[in-house]
């Protein structure tokens, strides 16, 4: 029990973005109004942080500061986090814990699989951070926790947001043929700001990986998100929007980037309930079967309603 309060105490000293640390600060803006959340104050919230304490799992609610997190956990919706809480990627928008990540745990799929039974969830999402230490990129990890949750949750449905697998041959052939439900791979920006924004990953091995999917296993509903706010031109976000059609991919997200610290890469522009609403329609255009187009759109967010929405726009196609 020392030995553990001693390693813990040890990883909360250590700067959780050392990367960063020597980067000149980009002050934070003041939200609009229509970006603005109530802080969590509901008891079903606290039941939901209790049992992720108890399980001893990472949420991605938690790590990235997602502002939904009070409305979420409050339905008992919480995004698994796996293979622990330290990326081996520096992304300037993200709040994920940067540096050399711990030894996988192989405890972790059937932790994970008894949360998703006890909060009875109908839909989960499963992401992790990158682990480009690992020879498969954690792809055998991801295929493990989707057995765990068909064996002890055999009626939830399961969504996974992975890396990019980034020279990691074969590896999103082993997530797929764990069949989840949805394979979510976020694209995040246009791809002129790529080495600002997400410089150890490439725009098109993204691209990719969701194509393969696609043609691996048809039947799995491929989903993809953007963040916008960084810079980017409405023309960029258009041809994001054709990429991704062309590699058939069902479901795009699109969100307002919220800057996490002033070490991290600055907001350029609050993005208008209206402009939100002409992207959604422009991507429906385009033939997505399914768009959330929002300020505070996250790629899980109303996830388990989104699904059933996906699978009823395939039926009527």
């Amino acid at each position: 029990m020392t030995s553990t309060r001693l390693v813990i105490d040890h990883r909360i000293d250590l700067p959780r973005h050392p990367e960063k640390a020597r980067r000149p600060d980009n002050p934070i803006q003041r939200k609009p109004a229509w970006i603005r959340v109530k802080a969590p104050n509901q008891p079903v919230y606290h039941e939901t942080h209790a049992l992720m304490r108890e399980n001893r799992l990472t949420t991605v609610c938690e790590e990235a500061a997602c502002p939904n997190i009070g409305e979420c956990w409050s339905r008992r919706h919480a995004t698994m986090m796996i293979m622990g809480d330290t990326c081996t990627r520096a992304c300037s928008f993200c709040n994920v814990r940067t540096g050399m990540p711990e030894a996988l745990d192989a405890g972790e799929p059937d932790r994970v699989a008894d949360a998703v039974a006890k909060l009875g969830l109908r839909h989960v999402v499963i992401t992790s951070v990158d682990r480009d230490d690992l020879a498969d990129g954690g792809a055998g990890h991801f295929a493990a926790v989707i057995r765990a949750i068909r064996a002890a949750a055999p009626g939830t449905t399961i969504e996974v947001l992975t890396p990019d697998f980034l020279r990691k041959p074969g590896a999103m052939e082993v997530v797929a043929e764990a069949r989840p439900d949805v394979f979510n791979h976020n694209l995040e920006t246009v791809p002129r700001l790529y080495p600002s924004i997400r410089p150890g990953a490439r725009y098109y091995q993204s691209l990719r990986l969701l194509d393969q999917v696609k043609r691996h296993d048809p039947t799995i509903f491929t989903k993809s998100g953007l963040m916008v706010g960084l810079g980017e031109a409405k023309p960029e976000i258009l041809q994001v929007m054709d990429d991704l059609r062309i590699a058939d991919v069902d479901f795009l997200t699109i969100g307002q980037y919220l800057q996490p610290t002033v070490k991290h890469a600055a907001v350029a522009d609050f993005i208008t309930p209206e402009a939100f609403a002409e992207y959604a329609s422009l991507a429906r255009a385009r033939g997505f079967l399914l768009v959330s187009a929002t300020p505070l759109t996250r790629s899980s967010y109303h996830a388990d309603e989104d699904f059933a929405r996906l699978q009823a726009a395939r039926a009527a196609r």
